[in-house]
């Protein structure tokens, strides 16, 4: 990966040490490629026209063209920015931070034909005499900046470093002088703004705040075209020497209250590295994602290489590869450099590496029956017949006074607790009710799609929603009754 160059502060080349990040290092790519591109890895998937859902930082002009984005409240998915709060213990004086914030900068992949008079037109795909297909496809290029700061410095006041991916342009003839594929690159700029906050003697808060600082597209282009200008997968990597980082999904009683103060906006830092070193350990890192982690994520050891899917699952993804035409492999080879790779290491697993993806169980506990086992009592409607009648398409649940229902529109109000940490994150964001669901314990649920979300007629195609309690939604407007298909 390329390091980016930084302008107007201080940065630094990455050190062999590698500020400890080399702990997180498998984790961090599997965020910087989560849903790069998804199985069956082809570009005539429909699920593959819709790309770039994670971390996604746009010019701030471009975002807020349509109304001003508002974390928990309002807007786009889609921001120009990203802070990180986060709790730092402070070991010994003279202690710095150093940060590596990584991202995709997306590079248009373009096959031009050459024709009769020697010129050059762009074609949707090109065929070469050796069977090998080319095909026009957005790839990306993987960008990473680092900085480092003494932690007085911070202290006394922000600093600021300004970063850029510049642009470019690179030719790869096709033989026999058939055409070419030209990737192209628009410039990418952001500022990387870093402060701290003294809480105790040995205790600091932390602020990063990442914003894209580039040119904005003009405000009605579409998003695969404005993307040319996006930080893409954005996440922070935050270690140092002379501090430690603190768990903020489970803090220490006595910091619990500093914890909960820390404002995060579209991004999630947890703890990285192994759980229980030792205080004296170096290196110690935070991993600050666009998507939801545990504290000390890992990579599973059995795992072997990236297949791009959020959750993905290696033995059924593995599986369907294999199960791949040879006319949808040489597509997939042709979409994409990455894609190619996966179908390369599926064709050439070892069996006993591929053996190794069909389970693995981490821990073993006892389990103790109680000596008396008590008597279970089935909800009446798990009775044979309990369901008919119920129409998730058709039926309503009374909010506030108005029936909601298929079509109606809504406002999420997720609970503050007991609510998934995921749905958190469309607190306050608008959709519309798909259906109603009844579940065999008898409570309800509202399946919704958001009214911002570019997928979301691929998403009702294939049955995936978000889902809500009632009490967790505010009706918008009187019901507009679709139903269903």
């Amino acid at each position: 990966m390329s390091v980016g160059r930084a302008e107007g502060g201080t940065a630094c080349a990455d050190p062999a040490g590698g500020y400890g990040f080399e702990q997180v290092s498998a984790v961090a790519d599997a965020v910087l490629y989560e849903g790069y591109l998804l199985y069956p890895y082809r570009r005539s998937s429909a699920k593959n026209r819709v790309r770039w859902q994670f971390g996604v930082l746009f010019p701030r002009d471009w975002v807020e063209a349509d109304g001003p984005v508002v974390p928990g409240v309002s807007g786009s998915a889609d921001s120009w920015y990203q802070r990180t709060e986060c709790l730092v213990r402070v070991r010994r004086p003279g202690a710095t931070v150093r940060l590596r914030v990584r991202c995709l900068q997306m590079q248009r992949k373009q096959v031009e034909e050459a024709t009769p008079d020697g010129a050059r037109r762009p074609a949707a795909s090109l065929r070469t005499d050796d069977g090998t297909t080319h095909l026009t496809f957005d790839e990306a290029v993987p960008r990473e900046f680092d900085a480092e700061f003494a932690l007085d410095d911070l202290l006394q006041g922000e600093r600021t470093v300004a970063v850029r991916a510049p642009a470019g342009a690179d030719v790869e003839p096709l033989p026999a002088g058939v055409g070419r594929v030209v990737r192209s690159r628009a410039e990418v700029r952001a500022s990387i703004a870093v402060v701290a906050e003294r809480l105790a003697p040995d205790l600091c808060r932390l602020r990063v705040r990442t914003t894209n600082t580039g040119p904005a597209p003009a405000p009605r282009t579409a998003r695969d075209e404005a993307l040319c200008r996006a930080l893409i997968a954005t996440h922070t990597l935050v270690g140092g020497d002379g501090v430690r980082f603190v768990s903020l999904t489970d803090p220490p009683p006595e910091l619990k209250a500093h914890a909960a103060a820390c404002r995060n906006e579209f991004t999630f830092p947890v703890l990285g590295g192994e759980p229980g070193e030792p205080e004296d350990t170096t290196g110690h890192v935070l991993l600050s994602a666009p998507i939801i982690l545990p504290d000390h994520p890992q990579v599973a050891p059995e795992s072997p290489g990236d297949l791009h899917d959020a959750a993905e699952i290696d033995e059924i993804l593995t599986l369907r590869t294999m199960l791949l035409t040879d006319e949808e492999k040489r597509e997939a080879r042709a979409t994409d450099p990455r894609a190619a790779a996966i179908l390369d290491r599926v064709d050439t697993m070892p069996q006993e590496v591929f053996e190794r993806l069909h389970g693995a169980v981490r821990s073993l506990a006892p389990v103790t029956a109680p000596a008396t086992p008590a008597p279970v009592e089935r909800p009446a409607w798990w009775q044979e017949g309990a369901d008919d009648g119920l129409s998730p398409s058709t039926d309503t649940v009374p909010v506030d006074g108005v029936p909601l229902g298929a079509g109606s529109r809504v406002r999420l109000r997720p609970r503050k607790r007991g609510a998934d940490a995921q749905d958190m994150f469309l607190a306050g964001r608008s959709a519309e009710v798909a259906a109603v669901f009844h579940d065999v314990d008898g409570s309800v649920h509202l399946a919704v799609t958001l009214d911002d979300d570019p997928a979301a007629e691929l998403h009702s195609w294939y049955g995936r929603f978000h889902y809500f309690r009632p009490d967790e939604l505010e009706p918008l407007d009187p019901p507009q009754r679709r139903p269903m298909t």
